[in-house]
């Protein structure tokens, strides 16, 4: 039962955020032109306290479950959606542990205890080639007296300018019959690694500048060694669950929310694109028109009630057992597609006005696009769906 001061916090909180999240919105365009890090998002979120949401209250947060959290993801997503999916990195640390906590495995407290001081995590998974993405690793972990010694290259590292702690994985191939991933948290003050600026100008989600971490025999002490697992689905555990639900289902209310946004453009728009043929007052006139529009709504109507169960089911502990994870990529699946082309069926609406920036249609378009590309891509999903449902070996080669 909340207490009636943790609720009264909780109110402010969101209070706060609303005037927050408008003001991200209003950055956002300027971050993507000028290929800059939402460094004043990230400011006055933390000064708002949105990176302590999923962070316990006995660590200095607010103690909300998935459902709370997601809610407001897709809320800031709405509004500014680069500057929400690179804060989703933190967030899914926290909620993560924070949900192993709950559970009574305390091994990584002192997470929530650095969260709660204010040091900020990063993930860094990504790596070119790995296309199972945590479950193996191409970085190379060499067991050293005292800890691991890491060596390789990770891409996809938002919040690169700011995090305290880097959590990632490396792979431990002393015994090839048996090779273990191993998972740490890294510190900024750790030697021999270097952030490589990579993130010029891409496609979409500039803000994240999600640069590369190159690891040139990082020493990382047992201290900072959370996981010691077999490769493969087989190394699945809670922890490593738990980073694929809150990760996953994290990136696609980020994309449902700028799903949400872009509707809402459309609709806000399209009666005032006007038309000279057939006397119609305008283009939502027009019956092929609004047939697209009636796809884009389907579409929400159904990505909405998916995510929302699943992450409610998550939040109140329910027991899929191994299916767990069909159930949590299914769910990133659809949000991410269907988001997807809601944002193209947009494209065809808006027309030649939708590719000129002035417009602020074209960048939504381009941060939608990277949806598909967030593990588990379109691929992968398909995989890990039809082998769970089939009972085969996920792990099985060939793939």
């Amino acid at each position: 039962m909340e207490t009636g001061s943790l609720k009264k916090s909780k109110d402010i909180l969101y209070k706060n955020l609303e005037d927050v999240f408008e003001r991200c919105g209003k950055r956002a365009a300027h971050y993507d032109a000028n290929n800059l890090f939402f460094q004043d998002d990230f400011e006055e979120l933390k000064e708002a306290g949105y990176l302590l949401m999923s962070v316990p209250e006995e660590h200095g947060g607010y103690g909300m479950k998935m459902s709370e959290t997601m809610a407001l993801t897709r809320k800031l997503a709405y509004h500014a959606a680069p500057t929400a999916l690179g804060l989703n990195m933190h967030v899914y640390w926290t909620g993560l542990i924070a949900d192993l906590h709950r559970s009574g495995d305390t091994s990584l407290d002192w997470v929530l205890e650095e969260a709660g001081r204010g040091k900020v995590f990063a993930a860094g998974h990504g790596e070119s080639g790995n296309d199972s993405p945590l479950l193996y690793s191409t970085c190379i972990a060499n067991k050293v007296e005292g800890g691991y010694k890491f060596k390789g290259h990770k891409m996809f590292g938002s919040l690169s300018p700011v995090w305290d702690f880097l959590g990632f994985h490396g792979q431990d191939n002393s015994n090839p019959d048996n090779p273990m991933v191993i998972h740490a948290f890294m510190p900024r003050s750790a030697q021999n690694y270097e952030i490589k600026k990579t993130w010029d100008n891409v496609l979409g989600m500039r803000a994240t500048q999600s640069n590369d971490t190159i690891l040139n025999d990082v020493f990382v002490p047992n201290e900072y060694v959370v996981r010691r697992v077999p490769a493969g689905f087989k190394g699945v555990d809670q922890f490593i669950l738990g980073i694929f639900a809150w990760a996953l289902l994290g990136f696609s209310n980020v994309y449902f929310g700028l799903a949400l946004h872009i509707v809402d453009m459309v609709l806000e728009k399209l009666p005032n694109k006007s038309s000279i043929s057939l006397g119609r007052p305008s283009m939502a006139y027009n019956g092929l028109i609004q047939h697209d529009v009636a796809d884009m709504i389907l579409e929400l109507e159904s990505i909405e009630p998916h995510l929302n169960t699943i992450v409610e089911d998550w939040s109140n502990g329910k027991d899929y057992g191994d299916a767990w994870g069909v159930k949590i990529v299914a769910a990133k699946c659809h949000a991410s597609e269907g988001s997807w082309r809601i944002a193209d069926k947009a494209m065809d609406i808006m027309g030649g006005a939708g590719i000129i920036r002035q417009s602020g249609f074209e960048r939504l378009f381009r941060d939608a696009r990277l949806a598909k590309i967030h593990p588990a891509n379109t691929y992968l999903a398909r995989e890990i769906i039809a082998k769970g449902m089939l009972g085969l070996d996920l792990d099985l080669k060939p793939r």
